[in-house]
């Protein structure tokens, strides 16, 4: 769980006088994506640790089962998927991940298209929206969806707009591509529903130590040129299923010589090296704040061994990762 650390002390709850509690629904999906769904969460709960009852969470399942995520680990839903829970709601997110099937099953698109009729905003994480353009739910909306079905998702519905923004929230619609995103696009949301005092009461709380939770540095992106900055972009996107030169290429219509020119003589580095960093640096975040085990860091940051996670781990800073220093959580 998170700590609430010392400036929480520091953190006077927002008056709550005759304000309604956010009743917010996570619908999790097969493989839905767990580093997104416990940055939405973990928003939420600490809004209820500065503000007790600001919000309420409901976790569903299709059929009421636990859901394995993306990182095998089983999540148990705590509510029946029935229409007296579904009527209490404000917000349902649709909790996808990049192993979850593109194929909608049919009782989920008939459950939106009925929630679309409702007062409740849809919401998505990962490639939640995906499902939401699938049901016809997205046509004159921004959205935001993981880079890998953006083009994809540009064709199912063309009348949405599809951006390469991390967090989007566009009238009753929210998404959101990446762990980072969920976080923000959270946050946003209860800017609106609780007051912009208890939204930078969070961020504060879940920022109070720069140095430990700040995003890898991008080296000093505001000085790069826009393509380099959407291939950063991407990288950072893609940290869990690292994109190969190819693909990077080809989402920016550059050829590799182009792309490693352009890393060279505005970074001095390589492309190859600069995704490694990233993926080191987010592992070095996660050991450092978070209770997961190395092994399930490696894989949330694209290492598919150990021995080559601790031997990069090593080489970027002189020890391995058993030996990283954890803060209290």
């Amino acid at each position: 769980m998170l700590s609430a650390g010392p400036h929480a002390r520091q953190c006077s709850p927002p008056q709550r006088a005759n304000q309604k509690t956010s009743v917010i629904g996570f619908l999790l999906l097969d493989g839905f994506s767990l580093p997104c769904f416990t940055q939405a969460l973990a928003v939420l709960s600490t809004a209820n640790i500065i503000s007790p009852g600001a919000v309420k969470i409901r976790t569903f399942s299709g059929n009421s089962a636990e859901v394995v995520s993306d990182l095998a680990i089983s999540i148990r839903p705590d509510t029946p998927l029935t229409d007296v829970r579904i009527a209490e709601l404000d917000l349902m997110i649709i909790c996808g991940g990049l192993r979850t099937t593109r194929i909608a099953p049919p009782w989920l698109t008939v459950l939106l298209k009925k929630l679309s009729k409702t007062p409740i905003a849809l919401g998505g994480l990962w490639n939640g929206a995906w499902y939401l353009g699938k049901a016809g739910l997205l046509d004159g909306y921004r959205c935001a969806i993981h880079p890998e079905q953006r083009s994809a998702l540009s064709e199912r519905s063309p009348y949405a707009s599809v951006t390469s923004d991390t967090a989007v929230i566009d009238r009753d619609r929210l998404t959101a591509a990446t762990p980072i995103g969920a976080y923000h696009v959270m946050v946003d949301w209860l800017k609106k529903q609780c007051g912009q005092e208890l939204a930078d009461a969070i961020a504060e709380l879940l920022n109070y130590d720069p140095p430990r939770s700040r995003k890898p540095d991008t080296g000093g992106q505001q000085n790069l040129t826009a393509p380099l900055r959407e291939i950063i972009h991407l990288m950072q996107a893609n940290l869990e299923e690292s994109l190969d030169p190819e693909q990077l290429a080809e989402c920016v219509q550059l050829s590799r010589r182009q792309i490693q020119r352009m890393f060279r003589e505005q970074l001095c580095t390589t492309p190859q090296r600069y995704y490694l960093r990233l993926r080191i640096t987010e592992a070095r975040r996660l050991i450092q704040n978070s209770n997961m085990p190395i092994t399930e860091v490696a894989i949330a940051c694209g290492f598919v061994s150990s021995p080559h996670f601790s031997k990069s781990y090593r080489s970027f800073f002189g020890y391995p990762p058993s030996k990283e220093q954890r803060y209290e959580v």
